[in-house]
């Protein structure tokens, strides 16, 4: 079976998946992509570009699989001597429905970001299958679906919110778990200090505040930890970046974004506790790697991170409130010695292509 994978933003977690979905696909995957940059422009654009190139490549799969960020409709409509007959999967890795804008965006406050949601809405429309990376993104967007269609003056088609969800479901995101194994120490210092990780983007949606501002409490507390501050930064970061770097400058013992995956991997594995803050995950990638690599996760009970871990657990990885972040943070730092004899990976790795890629490959095949 042949598949054509349409991504208009090929780079971080994008790219990863459609690469490693190849890879590990029995079926024939060619992958179409753009940059990833200008999302916006992608969004709009990116379906014109996308396909030219479908038809100058003479393309004929038996499936099309596109992504969140291309209007599908508009590439349909410019393809469709080729593609009317082709079945389509829609995977939404976000939404634009759902996603929390940037408080330095000016779009939400000039009424100009509608558009971005109605093409994720006429997209899923128009596709014969709508995947979702997690449970909780499914839900979360069909249940924003009703409130933004009533934005519009009349003829909402609130019906449609009903035909998209019979179309929808759940596939998690495939990761390439077991390429950790290869980073795995055989040996481990019990004498250091427990290590805190952030290994997440360094953006607002990230809760960089939250995070540190309980590793302030705990440095106040005289409470001893080492930090790793991994994950890709940006020309604009969020000003508590720079703050942390001087206040937690005794305990900071990686600072930046790793160049290499060995890097990443080692620090992963390296790593005791995970403190995840964010007020936005539909998935959370870097969390589950985390989780692998023995790295104990300290989560909000909200976003996707539930459905991550055994509901029987949920006492263990779960804080509800920032008090409750402290207080076990605190409590994790003082029994890092039983931490470091905990067998977490386990608990996700049905992630792994190993087991996920059959289950792409069957859904997709009965598609077309």
């Amino acid at each position: 079976m042949q598949i054509a994978l349409l991504e208009p933003f090929m780079v971080g977690s994008h790219a990863a998946w459609a690469k490693e979905y190849q890879a590990h696909s029995r079926h024939d995957v060619k992958i179409l992509g753009l940059d990833g940059k200008y999302w916006k422009w992608r969004m709009h654009g990116g379906a014109v570009s996308l396909a030219r190139e479908f038809l100058a490549a003479g393309c004929r799969p038996d499936l099309l699989l596109v992504t969140d960020m291309l209007d599908l409709t508009t590439f349909l409509a410019l393809t469709r001597e080729v593609t009317a007959d082709i079945p389509v999967a829609l995977y939404f890795h976000e939404n634009q429905l759902s996603y929390p804008w940037s408080p330095d965006d000016a779009d939400p406050d000039l009424q100009r970001d509608a558009h971005y949601c109605f093409i994720n809405y006429s997209s899923a429309l128009a596709a014969d299958a709508v995947l979702f990376n997690s449970d909780y993104h499914r839900n979360d967007f069909l249940a924003e679906l009703p409130g933004f269609l009533q934005t519009f003056p009349d003829y909402n088609e609130p019906d449609s919110v009903a035909q998209i969800a019979a179309k929808s479901r759940t596939l998690h995101v495939g990761l390439d778990l077991q390429r950790f194994d290869a980073f795995r120490p055989t040996e481990i210092n019990s004498e250091r200090p427990p290590l805190l990780l952030w290994n997440h983007r360094w953006e607002y949606d990230k809760n960089p505040d939250v995070f540190f501002s309980a590793l302030f409490e705990l440095n106040e507390q005289g409470i001893e930890f080492e930090l790793a501050v991994l994950g890709e930064s940006y020309k604009k970061q969020p000003a508590v970046f720079l703050e942390a770097r001087q206040r937690l400058e005794r305990q900071i013992v990686h600072w930046g974004y790793a160049e290499s995956f060995a890097d990443y991997a080692k620090w992963l594995w390296r790593a005791d506790i995970l403190p995840v803050t964010s007020i936005h995950d539909f998935f959370g990638v870097s969390v589950v790697q985390a989780i692998y690599c023995n790295s104990h996760p300290l989560l909000p009970k909200r976003l996707a991170y539930p459905e991550h871990l055994p509901e029987e657990l949920h006492h263990h990885f779960f804080y509800t409130d920032f008090d409750g972040l402290v207080s076990r943070l605190s409590q994790l730092c003082t029994e890092v010695a039983a931490l470091r004899n905990q067998r977490l990976p386990t608990l996700v790795d049905r992630y792994d292509w190993g087991v996920l890629a059959v289950a792409y490959d069957d859904l997709l095949a009965a598609l077309s």
